[in-house]
C-alpha cells in the first residue's frame, strides 16, 4: 500500500529523530568548554529533537509523538546491545583499533546509555503532556508558548536525570549541578532560538505536505 504525503513525512520525521538521538547518545561523553562553562558534544544534535518533537505533536498529536519516543527508545536499546556485544569480542592482533582504544570510547557509553535514556523516556512523555496540555489551555493558539514551555518543563527534569546518572560518583555534587545548570540553560537558548524555525517548519508542513494539526489523541 502507498503512503500518503503525510504518513511519508511521519516516517522522515522518525528517522530524523532516532538519528539525532542515537549521535547525541555515542557522542555525549566528550564535553567541550566556551566561556569557562562545560557542555556535552551531545548538545550538537540534541536541537532538532526540539523542532522534531513539536511537529510530531501537532501533526500527529500525542498518539503519533509517542510512538516516535518509544521507536526511539527501542532503537537505542538495540545500539547499547550491539555496542556490549562489541566490547565483549577479543580483538584480532591485526584489528586498526585494539580493544582498550574500543573500550575507552564505547565503554563509557554504556554509562551514558543509562543515563541518557533514563532521562530521554521521562522528558519526552513530560513534553509531549506539557505540550497538548498547554495547546489546551490556549485554545491552539500561541504556538511559540506551547513549543518552548513543554520544552521549559520537560528538559529541566532530563538534564537533571541525566547528568545524576551520568556523574554520580565521579565528581562531587556541586558540580554536577553546575555541569546540570550549565546544559538546561544552554537548552533554553537554543529552545527560545528556535522558535522562529519551528513557525517556518509548520509553515512548511502545512504548505508542501498538505498536513493539518490533529486532534489531541490523534495519530
Amino acid at each position: 500500500m502507498e503512503l500518503d504525503r503525510k504518513q511519508r513525512l511521519y516516517v522522515w520525521l522518525t528517522a530524523l529523530f532516532v538519528a539525532a538521538l542515537l549521535a547525541g547518545d555515542l557522542i555525549g561523553g566528550k564535553f567541550f568548554r566556551v566561556g569557562g562553562l562545560d557542555f556535552s558534544v551531545g548538545m550538537i544534535p540534541f536541537p532538532l529533537t526540539f523542532v522534531l518533537t513539536d511537529i510530531l505533536n501537532e501533526f500527529y498529536g500525542t498518539r503519533g509523538a509517542r510512538r516516535v519516543t518509544y521507536v526511539g527508545l527501542g532503537m537505542a536499546v538495540f545500539v547499547f546491545t550491539v555496542i556490549n556485544v562489541a566490547l565483549a569480542l577479543p580483538a584480532s592482533p591485526k584489528s586498526p583499533l585494539d580493544a582498550q582504544a574500543f573500550a575507552a570510547v564505547f565503554g563509557w557509553s554504556s554509562r551514558l546509555y543509562v543515563a541518557s535514556l533514563s532521562a530521554y523516556v521521562v522528558g519526552q512523555i513530560l513534553d509531549i503532556w506539557a505540550f497538548q496540555a498547554l495547546r489546551g489551555a490556549t485554545g491552539g493558539r500561541f504556538l511559540w508558548l506551547r513549543a518552548t514551555g513543554s520544552t521549559l518543563i520537560s528538559q529541566l527534569v532530563d538534564t537533571m536525570v541525566v547528568n545524576l546518572v551520568l556523574l554520580w560518583g565521579t565528581q562531587p555534587l556541586p558540580a554536577i549541578m553546575g555541569v546540570a545548570r550549565n546544559g538546561y540553560v544552554a537548552k533554553i537558548v537554543i529552545a527560545v532560538g528556535l522558535t522562529p524555525l519551528i513557525y517556518v517548519s509548520h509553515g512548511l508542513v502545512k504548505r508542501f505536505f498538505g498536513a493539518s494539526a490533529a486532534l489531541r489523541d490523534g495519530t
